[in-house]
């Protein structure tokens, strides 16, 4: 039961009972029920802000999901890039130059697609940026694989007796592996023992005892064996032709002199640590065209496929040089 209210008044010095009128009680409820609307709708509006519903926490994992595995196949096309750049590398230095035929353009081969966009169905997510990139890399993977395969094809049909240029290319290890101890460094950048500063290493080091022999690569002539190169110490050049050069460096001894010819896998000199050397090794490069080129690109000829992989994997190592 509701309270009933009175006033005093003066004028007859007696208590009146207050009438509320029908209409001001309407207001007032209206009132009351439009702020308490209001504030359903304001505390509904908060919670949807900052209180997730179970669907949308289930959404959220998804997608978290979703972008983890984008980022994951992107990691795998990445790998896939550099095996397939082994590959292409050989491609064009060994290969196309072996059957004659012109090396392929990197421009070629990482070419991507012009004309209409073909990623517009990937636009408007939230992920959009890395779904479209993930695409664009599946798709100049796939095409570059594609060139490799018809390169191939091409050189297959280019085949011919090459027995020459096949004994002249440096094809062989230079220290055979029962005599290392391990394979320092590889060819790229790398920790330099003296300044500790980090810079490009021209080729591969292979670590073994004073006195090791060490073999001629390829066919070709010594058009070097002095001590006269500044860090190298006593050192070895062969020109193998077709553009190729092989050095031998930090030797003990030789077992050649200059304008010797040389067949692969003869005895050319020993392993030392004469010049701008830390240690007893052998650092051995390949130049093609004037150019220094990655030596582990020329292993086929004594390097089964286990052991060429292993090599790889330690060459790939940013490690500390010797030299």
């Amino acid at each position: 039961m509701a309270k009933v209210k009175y006033y005093y008044d003066s004028e007859t010095l007696s208590y009146r009972k207050i009438e509320r009128k029908k209409r001001k009680t309407i207001k007032f409820a209206m009132l009351f029920l439009l702020a308490s609307a209001l504030f359903g709708f304001l505390f509904v509006f908060i919670a949807s802000q900052y209180i997730e519903s179970p669907k949308e926490r289930a959404l959220k994992r998804e997608l978290t999901n979703l972008e983890l595995q984008y980022k994951l196949l992107n990691k795998r096309v990445d790998n896939a890039f550099a095996a397939l750049e082994s590959v292409e590398e050989r491609d064009n230095a060994i290969y196309r130059l072996y059957f004659e035929a012109n090396p392929i353009p990197n421009e070629q081969r990482r070419a991507g697609f012009g004309g209409v966009n073909r990623y517009k169905k990937y636009e408007g997510f939230d992920n959009s940026k890395l779904i479209i990139e993930t695409n664009k890399k599946l798709d100049v993977l796939q095409k570059a694989i594609v060139v490799q395969s018809k390169s191939l094809d091409e050189i297959a049909v280019l085949a011919e007796d090459k027995e020459k240029f096949l004994s002249a290319i440096p094809a062989i290890q230079p220290v055979r592996n029962e005599d290392l101890k391990h394979m320092a460094s590889g060819y790229g950048y790398r920790t330099d023992p003296f300044t500790k500063v980090r810079k490009f290493h021209f080729g591969m080091d292979f670590t073994a005892p004073r006195g090791t022999p060490i073999f001629a690569t390829g066919d070709g002539v010594v058009i070097r064996a002095d001590n006269n190169a500044s860090g190298f110490g006593k050192h070895i050049r062969i020109d193998h032709g077709y553009g190729y050069i092989s050095l031998y460096a930090h030797l003990y001894k030789y077992n050649v002199r200059s304008n010797q010819k040389v067949k692969r896998g003869d005895l050319i000199g020993y392993v030392g640590s004469t010049g701008r050397s830390e240690a007893p090794h052998l650092h051995y490069e390949v130049h093609k065209d004037g150019e220094r080129i990655n030596p582990i690109n020329f292993y086929y000829g004594n390097l089964s496929a286990d052991e060429y992989a292993r090599l790889l994997e330690k060459a790939s190592l940013e490690n500390q040089s010797l030299d």
